[in-house]
């Protein structure tokens, strides 16, 4: 037979103090005198007891849970997220818990978070309705979007200057003297998506020219390989392709490279979105939009406890400025050349 788990009673009898000052013992901050303490922690060695802290949060009402939920891990991004994002919320006293879902499957999944008294929720890669987004507000659960926005909704969001990055890319590669610039796009319903494109354009006709071809990747990696493929199944082919994010720029580079036998960046250019690490990478060296995970991170985490904290819901919108890092996946513009 199993042993029995020992009890706060159990420790407290054996080290001939209260159950509360057990409890005080295991709480970090809380008012206990150092022998009380050593007391405490000596026999709960001695017996093999540890603090429930399910049981603990409800008694005084505190999870200390944060939920994150995504839609998809693929985007090299989004680890590298979720592992800073979840160290800086145990920093701050607080425990992760990460939920997966499927495209249109977000609500439902919210509303599984919320049976678990989280005391806040991050969606990234992942929305979800404004109507679900008003009831966490009622019940006084932050949402924060993390490199997305839904106008109108209730919950905060965190994104990168998405319209400006496009921009940038527009500039560049017109400077670079591309004339069939190209755009390979990720997901269309996406905010991040949109902004991203949208800066693009507007980029373009600042310079008196559009996008020369267009395709979808969906922010796949074997999509943006197909899309890139139908991008060069005419005679004429584009000079340069700016795509939605890093993940599908690598598959990109690899088809124009493996399947297509083409020079990056000398036959055709590419940039790309994001900055992940692997941008850096010998096999790309891809010329990429930065973004700041560290300071989207510290914006969100920011925007949690300052309204867990103060038990009060208010719809931020932060936005961080963007980068162009220039590596060698495309061709420069003359006053760069070195």
């Amino acid at each position: 037979m199993p042993k029995p788990k020992a009890t706060s009673g159990d420790v407290a009898r054996l080290a001939k103090v209260s159950q509360s000052a057990v409890s005080r013992a295991f709480t970090s901050g809380a008012s206990v005198s150092i022998d009380t303490k050593a007391k405490v922690l000596a026999a709960a060695r001695r017996l093999g007891y540890r603090p429930n802290a399910l049981a603990r949060a409800m008694i005084n009402g505190r999870s200390r849970l944060i939920a994150i939920l995504v839609a998809y891990l693929d985007n090299h991004l989004y680890p590298i997220v979720l592992e800073q994002l979840s160290r800086a919320l145990q920093e701050k006293g607080f425990h992760v818990i990460l939920f997966m879902t499927e495209p249109g499957d977000q609500d439902d999944v919210v509303k599984q978070m919320l049976a678990y008294q989280v005391e806040g929720i991050v969606m990234a890669s992942a929305t979800l309705s404004s109507n679900l987004a008003k009831q966490c507000a009622q019940t006084g659960i932050p949402v924060v979007l993390f490199n997305r926005y839904v106008p109108l909704s209730p919950a905060s969001s965190v994104t990168s200057d998405n319209f400006n990055g496009g921009r940038l890319v527009a500039d560049f590669l017109v400077a670079g003297g591309h004339r069939r610039i190209a755009f390979i796009a990720g997901n269309e319903d996406s905010s991040t998506n949109r902004d991203r494109e949208a800066g693009f354009n507007r980029g373009l006709e600042g310079h008196g020219t559009t996008v020369w071809s267009r395709s979808v990747g969906n922010y796949a990696f074997g999509t943006a390989a197909e899309a890139t493929r139908e991008l060069f199944r005419g005679k004429q082919t584009p000079d340069a392709i700016f795509v939605a994010n890093d993940h599908m720029a690598f598959s990109v580079m690899d088809v124009l490279r493996g399947e297509l036998k083409l020079r990056v960046p000398k036959d055709v250019s590419v940039v790309g979105f994001d900055d992940v690490p692997e941008a850096a990478w010998g096999a790309y060296l891809l010329t990429t939009v930065h973004q700041s995970a560290q300071a989207m991170i510290e914006a969100t985490v920011e925007i949690l406890l300052k309204q867990i904290d103060r038990a009060a819901i208010s719809r931020r919108e932060v936005v961080l400025p963007a980068e162009l890092v220039v590596r060698k996946s495309a061709r420069l513009p003359g006053r760069l050349k070195t």
